[in-house]
């Protein structure tokens, strides 16, 4: 039998007010499980349900209802429920079916396969990141590097199962190859373990597939106190239909389109929040804000951004409907994206807010107050497909797709991209970053090296999923941890030394990334030689006198003699040569210190030139001090 109802325990009328109108800023401590004088109360916002109850542990799994509050659509109660009681929310819902929800607002789950919300601990975590949190703003500014290791916690490393031990060896490896930041696919709490994270049932709960939330809390403090910064990717065009989740909640379409047309995705056979409503707005605002406030990340990975700006995203003539105008454009979504990116810059104006959108949006990185989306950094989708396209031909046709590697210069600083080599792009019968790359064995290690020089010193910072620094052969797959016994092997240990290198290189020679988003820290030298399929471009530091030298080879053949333009004569420190033996390379051009070749001859519309012997399917980077001159 139903127990009797439970007081409420004082909800405020401004608490309503804000979460109506859709403002309520920590939401988190309003619904869902809150202590309070006289045990926990509960909290769950479903104004059609005709009752919710909620059962759990403490009370034998017997229904005990709660009150609405006012005219909001809250139902709450206070109950004798502790942290670790395991619970759910009995909603008898407006087409009179009782479904046993989990809760919405649940901060801690179980691990699936199971489902059922928990109490979480209510434990203040005793944080030591306070040096760490007064610098991060620098990245943002673009006064610190950005180099992030793209990372999917269940298969990094398996046998490492627990927040703890990933902290400590993730931080160790991230840290030792030199990367800047660990963007983890999405760690909220999924049903499907092959969605990655990407069909999310708990907005507010890190998944219990690692621990409990506090261990997230640790995980991040830990990688904080080695210098790495922690990325989240989040989820808010989408989620499942499990009847036991969002779907359907209160026996309406309450967080979806009730519309399929605009309500379910056709790709994912999930459903699309309807971001027109301000109690829906406002559960994914304070989402975002939940992840900053209470786990100190760093930024979000927004996914699926492109998904949620297009009506007729993935849609035929007929399945989509056109907005108030007349266009193809999600308003609801687009005032969405930029009041999230206005909030969170507004109480975290040091943290990252970066799109996965793939299209020509104009104005992605753009502040909303000058028509823009809002976001920090946009994820170049373009440059990835070009020049995975590239590396794939075989070099003597490459001569024909020449542009296709410079065709990105031409909107490189449209927008503040980043340039990922991600996910997506070693899975699905896509194979692996080394299966992609053209030609023999040999020819597969050098193109990937090459590859990953060029990815580090074009404009933009670089985006590395895990295991490329290991050069697999098999694609990648959630259900196998990583081939770190690749690493017995000298051609794929070349492979991560480079990466090491690179990073290290970067920190030395700031010139490749200070000047990321500014024109004029980018120059060509040669950018025409189709020929030879030889590029060569500049990177000058902020001060205009320090740069980077850039040369390419991307043909199997050596170019003996080969001069390019250099703003200054004197010595040029070899920094990276990806055909060093080190590397697993041929070492064609001998392993030397300096290139000494340099002299006065003009060349390339620079006052001074160097002969390089250029290595097969290398990139050199070659750096100096300027002995005086300024750009």
């Amino acid at each position: 039998m139903p127990g009797d109802p439970l007081p409420t325990d004082a909800i405020g009328p401004l608490d309503l007010h804000l979460f109506n109108e859709g403002s309520h800023r920590r939401l988190w401590e309003l619904l869902g499980p809150q202590r309070t004088g006289g045990g926990v109360r509960f909290a769950v916002w479903a104004p059609d349900a005709r009752s919710v109850a909620v059962v759990g542990d403490w009370n034998g799994w017997t229904p005990q209802p709660l009150d609405p509050v006012e005219s909001s659509g809250i139902w709450a109660g206070v109950t004798a429920a502790e942290p670790g009681h395991h619970y759910k929310l009995e909603v008898t819902g407006a087409d009179g079916r009782t479904v046993r929800k989990a809760d919405p607002m649940a901060r801690r789950t179980e691990a699936p396969p199971s489902d059922s919300s928990v109490v979480p601990s209510f434990a203040d975590h005793d944080w030591h990141d306070g040096e760490w949190l007064a610098r991060r703003g620098a990245v943002r500014r673009g006064e610190a590097p950005m180099r992030i290791y793209e990372v999917h916690l269940g298969s990094w490393r398996h046998g490492v199962a627990d927040w703890d031990a990933l902290a400590e060896q993730l931080s160790e490896h991230a840290a030792d190859l030199g990367f800047t930041h660990v963007e983890l696919l999405p760690v909220a709490e999924h049903p499907f373990t092959g969605s990655w994270g990407y069909q999310v049932s708990g907005y507010y709960a890190p998944t219990a597939r690692f621990g409990d939330p506090d261990g997230l809390k640790r995980f991040v403090d830990t990688l904080h106190a080695r210098g790495l910064g922690v990325i989240l990717d989040w989820v808010p065009a989408h989620f499942p239909r499990d009847e036991w989740s969002l779907g359907r909640f209160d026996g309406t379409a309450l967080y979806e389109h009730a519309d399929p047309r605009r309500g379910e995705h056709p790709d994912w056979g999930t459903y699309v929040f309807n971001l027109g409503r301000h109690e829906v707005r406002n559960f994914l605002v304070a989402n975002a804000l939940y992840w900053f406030d209470e786990f100190h990340v760093d930024g979000l990975r927004v996914d699926a951004v492109a998904s949620m700006l297009y009506l007729d995203y993935s849609r035929t003539d007929g399945e989509w409907v056109p907005n108030e105008h007349g266009g193809n454009e999600d308003l609801d979504s687009i005032r969405f994206l930029r009041e999230v990116n206005d909030v969170v810059a507004d109480e975290h104006p040091d943290v990252l807010m970066i799109a996965e959108e793939s299209t020509a949006w104009p104005g992605v990185t753009r502040p909303t107050v000058e028509g823009g989306l809002g976001f920090t950094h946009k994820w170049n989708l373009g440059w990835m497909h070009d020049t995975l396209e590239y590396f794939a031909r075989e070099p003597v046709h490459r001569r024909h797709h020449h542009g296709d590697l410079g065709f990105t210069l031409l909107y490189a600083f449209h927008e503040r991209f980043l340039l990922p080599l991600s996910h997506d792009e070693v899975v699905h019968g896509k194979g692996s970053l080394l299966a992609k790359m053209a030609g023999d064995d040999w020819q597969k290690f050098a193109n990937l090296r090459a590859l990953f020089a060029w990815q580090w010193a074009m404009p933009g910072p670089p985006l590395l999923f895990m295991g490329s620094e290991l050069a697999p052969w098999e694609e990648w797959t959630e259900a196998h941890g990583l081939p770190w016994h690749l690493l017995e092997h000298g051609p794929h240990r070349g492979v991560r030394d480079l990466v090491h290198t690179l990073n290290r290189a970067a920190d030395t020679w700031p010139a490749v990334w200070r000047r990321d988003h500014d024109p004029e820290g980018f120059q060509w030298l040669e950018p025409d030689d189709a020929e030879h399929s030889v590029y060569a471009f500049l990177r000058w530091d902020a001060d205009g006198r320090t740069a980077v030298a850039c040369t390419a080879n991307f043909t199997p053949v050596p170019r003996p003699g080969y001069r390019v333009g250099l703003p200054w004569a004197g010595d040029w420190q070899v920094v990276i040569d990806t055909d060093a033996p080190a590397f697993g390379g041929s070492g064609a051009r001998g392993v030397v210190p300096t290139v000494a070749a340099t002299d006065a001859e003009p060349w390339q519309g620079q006052p001074a030139s160097a002969v390089l012997d250029l290595p097969p399917l290398a990139v050199v980077w070659l750096a100096a001090p300027s002995p005086g001159r300024r750009r």
